[in-house]
């Protein structure tokens, strides 16, 4: 089988997603074009040779509907001749397109594609698509006779089972900004306009600081349905709402050999999970049995972990799962202080575990992304380089 090797990933910054955040202004297309032309460019690639983009994105509505990522291609002054995708697995949407890539590469069906991703939830809030209509049908409701949950709810089931205490969560959300705070992102980052680091981390954050705000998703009906939530899921132990794009641009390894680019890590195995769609976000836990599974890599094989902080209960739940060293999860923080652009969210993690193995010398990387609906990926990626 034909190995796909990752050439070069980069991201821009993580901007506030909200009115006035630096990248609100942007344009969805035109911030993942700028993206997919620097990876090109500073790879001196003719992107004529390209096969395929395959782009994430969840909120495919306004700018970012009818096949953003073909938009972005065309904008990004590719040959029109260069196609493209864009896919919705909710989170992961970009973890996915770079599964998709890869295992095309891998068939022997494609030489050269990009995966990617981009949201702006500044201006394409979720929920947006949805025009404010119930996405339970008849039989789904049926099958869920007292309805879906948002992941606010998950997170707060999770904590529950678990046992995280809200000191836990707020205490590793200030772990995820003061790592985040002292990582450098250059070799990964870039800049738009006069953004050039992620405006999402915020510098001297402390779990004091954080347990006076209060639940961000009380509910009383929900309350009466689950008298097992605490209440203990905030702004500040969840990712924010994020401005992003990324992108990974991936080959086999004989096209890079041929074009005299050096891999700078190889995919070796991949899996993807369904899970319960009430407590929704545990779909990791599965995921990463599956994938160290199909590997045959064991647990203390691994260099760096990358659990997408959707919520502080997320990650420190798959930490009571798996007994791995908590300095390799998330050692430059996590999407709690990085940010969380939905559909660039996989591609982003992937850029971070890239440059975290490069910088330590670390061999074995697995990404895990937790994802709406009930479902979740795992990546587990070699580094080359």
């Amino acid at each position: 089988m034909t190995t796909a090797v990752i050439v070069d990933a980069i991201r821009t910054p993580s901007g506030r997603g909200k009115l006035g955040g630096a990248l609100s202004g942007e344009n969805p297309v035109d911030l993942l074009a700028t993206v997919l032309r620097s990876l090109v460019s500073r790879n001196d690639l003719d992107p004529a040779i390209i096969d395929d983009v395959i782009g994430g994105c969840v909120t495919q509505s306004g700018q970012q509907a009818v096949n953003v990522t073909r938009n972005a291609v065309l904008a990004a002054g590719f040959p029109e001749s260069v196609p493209a995708t864009t896919i919705d697995r909710q989170c992961g949407s970009s973890q996915q397109a770079a599964h998709f890539a890869a295992q095309s590469v891998m068939a022997g069906v494609n030489d050269v594609v990009i995966a990617g991703g981009v949201e702006l939830m500044s201006s394409h809030p979720i929920g947006q698509a949805t025009l404010g209509q119930s996405t339970m049908s008849p039989l789904l409701r049926e099958r869920y006779p007292e309805g879906l949950v948002n992941q606010g709810i998950s997170a707060e089931l999770i904590a529950a089972r678990w046992r995280l205490e809200r000191d836990d969560l707020d205490a590793f959300a200030a772990v995820s900004h003061a790592r985040a705070a002292l990582a450098d992102f250059s070799s990964e980052i870039l800049p738009i306009g006069d953004l050039r680091r992620d405006e999402t981390i915020r510098p001297g954050t402390t779990a004091d600081g954080l347990s006076g705000l209060p639940p961000a998703f009380f509910d009383e009906e929900i309350a009466a349905q689950f008298p097992e939530i605490a209440w203990r899921v905030t702004a500040g132990n969840s990712s924010p709402l994020t401005d992003g794009a990324s992108a990974v641009l991936i080959m086999s390894e004989e096209r890079a050999a041929a074009l005299g680019l050096t891999p700078r890590a190889r995919f070796h195995s991949f899996a993807v999970v369904g899970s319960d769609p009430i407590e929704m976000l545990t779909g990791i836990i599965p995921a990463t049995h599956r994938v160290l599974e199909r590997s045959g890599i064991q647990l203390n094989q691994l260099d760096s972990v990358e659990v997408n902080e959707a919520f502080a209960s997320v990650a420190l739940a798959w930490l009571r799962e798996f007994p791995v060293d908590p300095a390799i999860v998330n050692p430059r923080g996590g999407a709690i202080a990085l940010g969380h652009a939905l559909g660039s969210s996989g591609t982003r993690l992937l850029t971070t575990l890239v440059n975290q193995l490069e910088t330590t010398g670390g061999r074995y990387g697995l990404q895990v992304m937790c994802e709406g609906g009930g479902m979740a990926n795992a990546t587990l990626i070699e580094r080359l380089a």
